[in-house]
């Protein structure tokens, strides 16, 4: 179910929840987000979340509600639009 609901959210935004082309911008993410579950790390995998989960947290981070050490500094630079856009991708990759 929510796969079709991110596959949704995706094609309204223009991307296919099977694409293995990432949004503008979610590349940039893996450099400190591992993929994989067998990975033991305290950064959060992206693949595991969902998109509301993952656009809630990069929207309190750009805000300033959350926390952060450098995540308030990288959220700041995407549009509401491009949060979705990777939020969607990410949750559409769970594995």
């Amino acid at each position: 179910m929510i796969r079709l609901i991110t596959a949704a959210v995706l094609a309204l935004i223009g991307y296919s929840a099977y694409t293995a082309e990432a949004p503008p911008g979610a590349a940039s993410c893996s450099g400190c987000h591992p993929a994989g579950k067998s990975i033991a790390t305290p950064v959060p995998r992206l693949n595991t979340s969902d998109a509301a989960q993952i656009a809630t947290a990069m929207q309190d981070f750009r805000s300033g509600r959350r926390p952060a050490t450098v995540m308030d500094r990288i959220a700041k630079g995407f549009t509401d639009e491009e949060i979705r856009a990777i939020s969607a991708w990410y949750a559409a990759q769970k594995d």
